[in-house]
Formats: C-alpha cells, structure tokens, sequence
C-alpha cells in the first residue's frame, strides 16, 4: 500500500481530466471518454472549452450530428451526457440494472405508481420500451413531455380494461396522468438500452429524443454486460480514483449493491491506496501516474457539473458546487469556476473579483457578478 496526499489526488485528477494544457482539437475523443453531463445545455461546450485549443462554438454540433463519433443520450444519474459513440455500451449496458431491486433504484418516486398498477419496474421498462420502438419508429424526434404523452397513449392499449381510467388520471405532477408520469420514469432506464438519443435541435427551447440507430443510419455499438460494467469502474477510477465502490455508487447513480457486483469485476486490477486515513482503491497501471503527478497550471472557467466539480469524495472541492483553485487550494463561488493554479492571471482575477465584480469572458461564456 502507498500513501498519497490530497494534494496528489488533485494533481492526478487534474491532469487525467486533461486540465493541465489543453490539448490539440483532434484529441475530443479522448477528453469525452470521461463523459460530459450536459446540464443545464451547452455546459458540454464549457467542459471542452476548458480541455482543448481552438474550441469553436460548433465543435460538440459537429461531432454530434456531422461526424457523429459522439452521442447524447441519459447516462449516469439520468442526466444528458456526450460521450464518444464507440463507448455508447460503457455508459449504457455498463449501468443497466440486471433485477428488479437495481431497476426500482434507478426509478426512484414510480413506486407508488408501480403499486396502483400491481407492475415492477422491469415490466414497466419492458412495456415502455416496445411503445418507444412503434412511436418513434417512424424517424421522428419529440420532446420528452410529447414523448411521454405518446408512450403513455400507446402503453394504454395492451392494459387491462379495469386499469385503463386509472391510466388516465392526474397523478397531481404537474399535467401528468399517472400513465405519462409513469413512462417518463421507465425512460431513464429505456435510455439505458441505447434505444434513444438527443436529436439535433439548436435553438430548440427543449431537447427532443430520436431512435439512436435512426440518428446514426447504423446499429448502435454493443458490448456484453460484465464487460461493459467492468468497462465503467474503470473509467470511474481512471479520471476520478483512487476510490472505492460506495464512491462508484454515488458517481454513476446506480444501487450500492449493483456498483459492489461491478466494483468486484476487477478487483484483481487494483490496489490500495491510504488517503487520508482512509483505505481506497487505484488501478494498478495509475500508480506512476499518481505519484508523479503535478499540479495543473493556467486558468480554466468550468460550468456546472464538469467532470472535475463532479468528485464523489469532496476530496476535491469540500461542501462547494463550484469554486476557485489557486495551487490546489479551492474556495466555493457563485455559479461557475475558475480554475487557477500558480498563474501570474491570479493575482488580477483575485484583485478584479474582490473589488469589483464584473464579467468575465471565457471560450465564449459569460459569468456575471463573480464572487470570491
């Protein structure tokens, strides 16, 4: 067992969410294989902003839906995420739950739903993602309240006749009928199957979802379960380790008992780490990396959700969503944040933001009003 400091973590963090210098536009690929969350939309746009040089206002738009080498759909956590298209299976079939306790978890508030409708959570995935192949069959892409309407119009068909009013009434969710409500929560876990995707839209005011296989003209990319799971723990703990599976469990959104089941698929490829007082896990192949790490240098504005504000462990960033970095040390702030590291750019965005609080420009993003 080694001992590594806060400070390390950080460093390895940093330079393996390539927050070191950015690297060259041909390398999108590689800052995307940790995954984007793009939360609210065009944080995505932010991440990159901050990874790689000469990041255009287009560059996601064309690899989305020119190139097509990424893809967006609900990921981890059911949240939009980018990632590259050949890793579709790492960040689908790698968090689809393989029973009824992981599925119920990943739809959390449909029990009540379920209960009125004597339904599990599998079957309800099972019956939503038939109706999702028939209505969007035709190549059409719909919002996700349009698409819960249809799916819930559809799913009401092979009901009983006794359950079909039920189906039909406010549930007290905003308009939902309880049917509707009910569809939307199997469809986190519908995406999972790589069924759907986000379909171009720019200027849309909300996202619209499409068949994947209809966006790419092509089968989406598959892999086998316990490799693609094993796939995900390592893609955990390649940009976020060292850490343990309680850690995974949070990151990815998925029951702790299913994040054990993945941990446990490649225990023979790591090794313990003291952090802390604490005894965490590292792929065995970091430890160079790890040691030898060095801090990030420069300053990056990241949005909300960037994969480095997304730690599992606060190791990072405390109690704070966002912060400003300056040689390691991070402070919460508004809205975004500043990564700073050892710049001479340091002591003007301290002095500006202290005393003046203006807007600062980035990459083509604007922050008001910053706070130190």
């Amino acid at each position: 067992m080694i001992d590594v400091s806060r400070e390390q973590i950080l460093a390895f963090r940093q330079a393996r969410q390539h927050l070191g210098e950015r690297v060259a536009p041909d390398r999108l690929l590689e800052v995307a294989a940790m995954g984007l969350q793009n939360t609210p939309p065009t944080s995505a746009l932010l991440a990159v902003g901050a990874r790689l040089r000469d990041c255009a206002p287009d560059t996601l738009a064309e690899a989305l839906y020119g190139r097509k080498d990424l893809l967006q759909f609900w990921s981890l956590r059911a949240a939009p995420y980018i990632v590259p298209t050949d890793d579709t299976p790492v960040f689908t079939t790698g968090l689809l739950p393989d029973d009824e306790a992981s599925c119920l978890y990943l739809m959390r508030g449909a029990a009540d739903h379920l209960r009125r409708f004597g339904m599990s959570a599998t079957q309800s995935v099972e019956v939503t993602a038939a109706a999702v192949a028939v209505v969007l069959g035709d190549g059409s892409a719909l919002t996700k309240d349009d698409l819960g309407v249809r799916l819930a119009d559809h799913v009401a068909l092979v009901l009983p006749a006794r359950l079909r009013p039920l189906w039909d009434e406010p549930d007290g969710l905003r308009s939902n009928t309880y049917g509707q409500s009910l569809v939307r929560y199997a469809l986190s876990v519908v995406s999972l199957r790589g069924l759907i995707c986000v379909a171009p839209g720019e200027g849309a005011r909300a996202s619209r979802f499409m068949l994947t296989e209809v966006l790419l003209g092509r089968s989406v990319p598959s892999m086998a379960a316990e490799e693609a799971r094993a796939e995900l723990v390592r893609r955990y703990l390649r940009f976020h380790g060292p850490g343990n599976a309680r850690g995974f469990s949070e990151w990815a959104g998925v029951a702790p008992a299913f994040a054990r089941a993945s941990w446990d698929l490649v225990a023979d490829e790591v090794m313990a780490v003291a952090v802390l007082g604490r005894t965490l896990s590292l792929l065995a192949r970091d430890a160079e990396a790890l040691l030898t790490a060095r801090p990030a240098r420069g300053v990056r504005l990241l949005p909300p959700h960037d994969p480095f504000l997304a730690q599992h462990d606060k190791i990072t960033l405390g109690r704070t969503r966002a912060c400003i970095a300056v040689s390691g040390a991070l402070s919460g702030i508004r809205a975004y944040c500043w990564w700073t590291a050892r710049s001479p750019a340091c002591g003007v965005l301290r002095s500006a933001a202290t005393d003046s609080p203006s807007t600062w420009s980035h990459s083509g993003a604007s922050l008001n009003g910053f706070e130190h």
